[in-house]
């Protein structure tokens, strides 16, 4: 695939140069190149519509498009079907370690507010709603279909996921990135740039939030001071309460995805270690949830 890929990368109509071409790591959906056109540095995202794990590059394309708008996102210069070249930032790819720190995680919150408030206005395709309630029903049915080899775990996670749907309640709608992994974000040494938009789509910011706290390991108090610094507020205990869900929710979702990939993907990349990993997770803030909301 590498050696295809980089011939069709060689012959896109966006370079002027000669370009020279370097596989970059990372993406679990994704295959990325770095491209040197003359002195110009871009990435080569290759990457199709995913019905499995409900991926619009349409939506993907819009959502990059409005988050550069905003100044959030680098600039997509061109697209095509399955192929989207974006400039490259040259900059510190976050590790969790760097969400963490005090003052990035400030600067990530910042960040956040801004995107979800700012892109709706921006966002230029037929609306997207990523409600996490309902890809785990999608992935529910496929793992189903798919006689998935967690099938008896099934019938117990769509009863957790209604009832975390139940405590979440009423929510306020934003235009959610849905996925923050640490790689999503990118230090230049004045600004952190937000990247990768599969899921990006209308959602509650609770979800962002407790996404971003999952997949950083952030603690109880840098949780509390996020939610406090997003609201401009003490988080009161129904907000709290709410959020701790989504946070559950948020593992769950990950481990659906994993559960998920287990039959369909086609990535190299040992997915039934993934699940295991991602149920423990799941399984540890479940039991905490219930401890804390009886």
């Amino acid at each position: 695939m590498t050696d295809s890929a980089e011939n069709r990368i060689a012959t896109l109509p966006c370079w002027k140069n000669p370009v020279r071409i370097e596989p970059l790591s990372g993406g679990m959906t994704n295959l990325n190149f770095k491209v040197y056109d003359g002195e110009q540095c871009y990435v080569v995202r290759f990457g199709e519509d995913d019905p499995i794990h409900l991926i619009s590059r349409r939506n993907e394309i819009a959502s990059c498009e409005a988050a550069f708008d905003i100044g959030a996102s680098p600039q997509l210069v061109y697209h095509e079907a399955g192929i989207l070249v974006a400039r490259f930032i040259e900059g510190r790819v976050f590790d969790e370690a760097d969400v963490r720190d005090a003052h990035n995680l400030q600067r990530i919150i910042s960040l956040l507010k801004r995107f979800h408030h700012e892109m709706p206005a921006r966002f230029n395709q037929i609306p997207v709603m990523f409600w996490v309630f309902q890809v785990f029903r999608h992935y529910h049915n496929l793992l189903t279909k798919g006689q998935s080899a967690h099938a008896a775990r099934l019938p117990e996670l769509a009863q957790i996921g209604r009832e975390l749907e139940a405590a979440v309640g009423p929510v306020e709608i934003v235009f959610g990135h849905n996925d923050l992994l640490p790689a999503n974000f990118i230090d230049d040494g004045n600004k952190i740039w937000l990247i990768d938009f599969d899921y990006a789509g209308f959602n509650s910011p609770l979800f962002d939030l407790s996404n971003l706290a999952s997949n950083n390991e952030l603690d109880e108090d840098q949780e509390q001071a996020m939610l406090e610094s997003y609201f401009g507020r003490a988080a009161n205990r129904e907000t709290r309460a709410s959020y701790d869900a989504m946070k559950c929710a948020s593992l769950l979702r990950e481990t659906l995805w994993s559960m998920v990939s287990e039959l369909y993907s086609r990535v190299d990349m040992d997915f039934a270690d993934y699940t295991q990993k991602n149920l423990q997770r799941f399984e540890a803030a479940y039991t905490d949830y219930r401890r804390r909301y009886p």
